[in-house]
Formats: C-alpha cells, structure tokens, sequence
C-alpha cells in the first residue's frame, strides 16, 4: 500500500512538473511593450524557477524510476544506480534549490512584488502556474523527505554541487545583463554595485545554510529508523 502511494506521488510530481515546463516554455508569452526582460537574451532561461522547475522535474523522474527498477530501502545492502543517482540529486540540488526559490520569491513578493513579479505580467503567468513552481517546490520536496528514506552521501560533494551551480547561475545573469543591459530581477534594479555583492553572497550563504536543514531534517525523520534498521540487521548475523 505505501509502496505504491509512493510511486502515484512520484508519477503525479513528475507529470505536473513535466506540464509546467512546457507551459511556461511554451505559452507564457510576455508582449515586448509589458516586460522587456522576458524577451530578452536567454529566454525562459533567465530566470531560476525555470531552471528549478526542469531540475525538480529530471528529480522525480529519477524517483519515479528508482521506485521500479530500484530500491528505497533505509539501509540497503547494495544501492542501485537510480538509488545513488536520487540521494546525491536530492541532497545537493533538490531539496535546498527549492527551498531557496519558494523561500526567497515569497519573502520579496511580502517586501514588494514589482521586485520579482511585476502585476503587469498577471495576464501572461497565470495563478496556479505561480504556485506551482514557487509554492509546490517546497511542498513536494517536504512530502519526499517524509515519505521516503535516503542516505544523504559525503558533505563536501553535495555542497560542490550546490555551490557550482548557485555560482553558474550567478554568471549567466551577468551574461545575460552584458548581452542584453537588463538584469533579470528588478530588484537587482535598485541595488548598488556594493549591495548587490552583499545580496549575492547573503543568499548563496542563505543556500548553503538550507542545505544543512535539508541534512538536519532527515537525520530527524529517518535518523532513528536508520539506527534500528543497522541494530536489527546486526541481531541477524
């Protein structure tokens, strides 16, 4: 019975996820006149939720997958490849990527919206896309920790994952701004040079930290079942 809800969870995120891509890519198509920045260099590709939104699709894919060719055990003895391929993909992108774009879009949307989603763009990016790729990241990527085990692997490659592509992203909107003179988000607008140094580096600390929640968090849901499993095995020796 949990089984199989675990792989209806992991169908339906991928499949919703899935649409919302191509939506987005596909139909929201802001007029030059509303928002010049939409169809600036880059495209759908400027922005971070769009790059989240592929990641956490590609992650419940590999979820989905491991359900049926792999194992979610706790402790397994021997992990597939779609196995390591979820812990490490999770650990490193999936779980602190969308937390960082759920929590930073609603906080700025609480201080002022005009900085991340201009009410001219209402007409062009419906509601529930909105919710989707801003406050659905977060919710399913709470249900994933709660539902299934994983083994989070070695601290220092997740945090090179995170971090390279945190500082990857950094440089494209910086091509994107050389190529075409506009920055991606209107907040960056209103900051000097100096604050903008000091906003990238909050949030990507800000990153880094929603990583350790990440870790901190499995070790409390699934900390206890990892320490029974390894107690019982050892009683079966």
């Amino acid at each position: 019975m949990r089984e199989g809800l675990v792989i209806g969870f992991h169908a339906v995120t991928f499949l919703q996820y899935a649409f919302a891509v191509f939506y987005d890519y596909t139909y929201t198509i802001v007029p030059h006149d509303v928002k010049s920045v939409h169809n600036a260099y880059g495209g759908k590709f400027k922005f971070l939720t769009f790059w989240d939104a592929i990641l956490q699709t590609m992650f419940f894919l590999i979820c989905f997958l491991n359900d049926l060719f792999g194992t979610n055990a706790i402790n397994p003895k021997k992990s597939s490849f779609t196995r390591k391929l979820k812990d490490y993909f999770y650990a490193s992108l999936g779980f602190p990527v969308a937390m960082f774009v759920g929590v930073t879009f609603w906080v700025l949307m609480f201080v002022d919206r005009e900085l991340v989603l201009p009410k001219a763009l209402d007409p062009y990016f419906p509601w529930w896309l909105n919710h989707t790729m801003h406050t659905m990241i977060m919710v399913t990527t709470m249900l994933e920790m709660i539902f299934v085990p994983r083994q989070y692997p070695k601290r220092s490659r997740n945090l090179g994952i995170l971090v390279s592509f945190m500082l990857t992203y950094l440089v494209w909107i910086h091509v994107i701004y050389y190529k075409s003179g506009v920055w991606v988000y209107p907040v960056m607008d209103v900051l000097t040079l100096p604050l903008r140094i000091v906003f990238f580096a909050v949030l990507l600390t800000f990153c880094i930290i929603l990583y350790f929640v990440g870790e901190t968090l499995n070790n409390i849901i699934w900390g206890n079942e990892y320490t029974k499993h390894k107690k019982s095995h050892a009683k079966s020796k």
